[in-house]
């Protein structure tokens, strides 16, 4: 707890260098494509298609307001999977900075994953637009959005401090976490129904940090009501557990840095 202290006071410091970062990781992402940002609302959009037309005229999906409960999974783990790819990258992907200069080196997964969150909010307006399209009543409860949203971006910071580090001293973690990154999708149920999900296994669905994230979110927008308290804690937990471990995985690995990469 300590260390989380300072690296918030560090992150206060160097507040003006990580909006540079942030920034930078943003326009990079975009850099030479004709559509730009654009692709923020685009690439939900199109995905939601595609699995739209899948789900729900191949298979025969029955579940209520489908686009709208495609969607929230899609946008939600769109940015997961966004976060966690460049995080990975941003020890090594920032090597000749750290070589020269003294810049804390937990600002780097950081900036990443904040670049991937502007990307985030981008793509929820197309979420309401599907909401409005749709006819889903909107109620005082999409307040809350923004809770889930906060604990899916604290998640991606702690999931990306370990996968940042792991890749310094494990380069196939890349490749490694393609293959994870497919499964803990499947794992989730972004374009099927939890109802699917075999009871005995469910303690192991709902060890997945983004199980909760989305069901909260779709709680609040498909049902228009406040999730019981149960599911408010434990998206705390889901959030800050992760960001815990990855802190103390960065803090005793970060001194070898510079000798690895």
């Amino acid at each position: 707890m300590k260390y989380l202290i300072g690296c918030l006071n560090t992150a206060e410091r160097y507040k003006f260098l990580l909006q540079q970062l942030v920034s930078r990781d943003f326009k990079t992402k975009y850099k030479r494509s004709v559509l730009g940002v654009l692709w923020s609302f685009l690439n939900p959009l199109l995905t939601m298609i595609v699995q739209y037309i899948v789900f729900s005229t191949i298979f025969k999906s029955d579940i209520p307001n489908f686009a709208v409960y495609l969607l929230i999974g899609i946008v939600f783990f769109n940015f997961f999977s966004e976060a966690t790819n460049m995080g990975l990258m941003s020890i090594v992907g920032n090597s000749s900075l750290i070589t020269k200069v003294y810049i804390p080196k937990y600002i780097f997964p950081v900036s990443r994953v904040l670049s991937s969150a502007i990307n985030l909010l981008l793509s929820v307006i197309p979420l309401f637009l599907v909401v409005l399209i749709t006819g889903v009543r909107i109620t005082p409860a999409f307040l809350l959005l923004p809770f889930s949203l906060v604990c899916t971006v604290i998640f991606c910071i702690g999931m990306s401090f370990i996968l940042s580090a792991s890749m310094v001293y494990f380069r196939d973690m890349q490749f490694l976490w393609g293959v994870i990154n497919m499964l803990w999708m499947y794992a989730t149920p972004i374009f099927y129904p939890e109802s699917i999900l075999p009871q005995n296994l469910m303690i192991l669905f709902k060890m997945n940090p983004m199980y909760h994230f989305i069901r909260f979110s779709r709680a609040i927008i498909l049902n228009g009501a406040s999730p019981e308290l149960k599911a408010y804690l434990l998206c705390l937990i889901a959030a800050f557990v992760p960001l815990l471990i990855g802190i103390a995985v960065f803090k005793k690995s970060q001194n070898g840095f510079v000798l690895h990469i």
